[in-house]
C-alpha cells in the first residue's frame, strides 16, 4: 500500500499521535467517557497543565473530540477510530513484550508508531517492519506489524490535517 507522505509529514504525523499527552487524553476518554473540562486535571493528574491544554487543543485541532454541551470532551469518530488503532498498536507491541515485556500503555503506543515511521514514506512504503538498523523482530512480528501498519496508514489517509500540521512542543 502506497503512501503520500514525504518524510517530513511522516515525521509529523508520528510526532502528532506519539503524543503521551493526547494518547492519555483519547483513552481516558474512550475508556471512561466524556470528561468535563474543570475535571481534566483530576482526570488525569499525571499531566501538567499545559501538557493538558496542548492535548486537548490539538485533539480539537485534528478533530478527535469535541465539546458536548453538559457533557464535556468527547471523542469525534475520528477520535474513536484513534482510540481503536492506539489499541491495535498495543496489542502488538503487547504481544511481542515491546518495548518490554512490562511497560506504560503509552509507551507501547510510541515504540510501535516509532518502527512504522520509516515505513509511512514512499520510498520504504515496501517496507512493512522497521529498516535494518532497528532491533531486530520475528517473521511472526513483521507479518502482524504489517498489519498494524495498515491500519495507521488507513487512519491517516482520512486525515491528511494531521501529517501537515505544525508540530506542538509537548512539556
Amino acid at each position: 500500500m502506497s503512501t503520500p507522505f514525504t518524510p517530513a509529514e511522516a515525521h509529523r504525523a508520528v510526532e502528532v499521535l506519539s503524543s503521551r499527552s493526547l494518547i492519555r487524553l483519547i483513552t481516558e476518554i474512550d475508556d471512561n467517557g466524556a470528561i468535563p473540562p474543570r475535571r481534566l486535571a483530576g482526570t488525569l493528574p499525571d499531566l501538567t497543565t499545559h501538557q493538558l491544554r496542548s492535548a486537548s487543543d490539538a485533539a480539537r485541532a485534528h478533530g478527535l473530540v469535541r465539546v458536548a454541551p453538559g457533557a464535556g470532551l468527547e471523542l469525534t469518530d475520528s477520535g474513536m477510530q484513534l482510540a481503536d488503532l492506539y489499541d491495535a498498536l498495543a496489542r502488538w507491541a503487547r504481544r511481542h513484550s515491546l518495548p518490554a515485556a512490562v511497560c506504560e500503555f503509552s509507551s507501547r503506543i510510541r515504540h510501535v508508531l516509532g518502527l512504522l515511521t520509516p515505513s509511512l514514506t514512499p520510498g520504504n512504503a515496501d517496507r512493512p517492519a522497521p529498516l535494518p538498523d532497528a532491533h531486530p523482530i520475528s517473521a511472526e512480528a513483521e507479518t502482524d506489524l504489517a498489519r498494524v501498519r495498515t491500519l495507521l496508514i488507513h487512519w491517516l489517509a482520512g486525515k491528511p490535517q494531521v501529517a501537515r500540521a505544525e508540530p506542538q512542543r509537548a512539556a
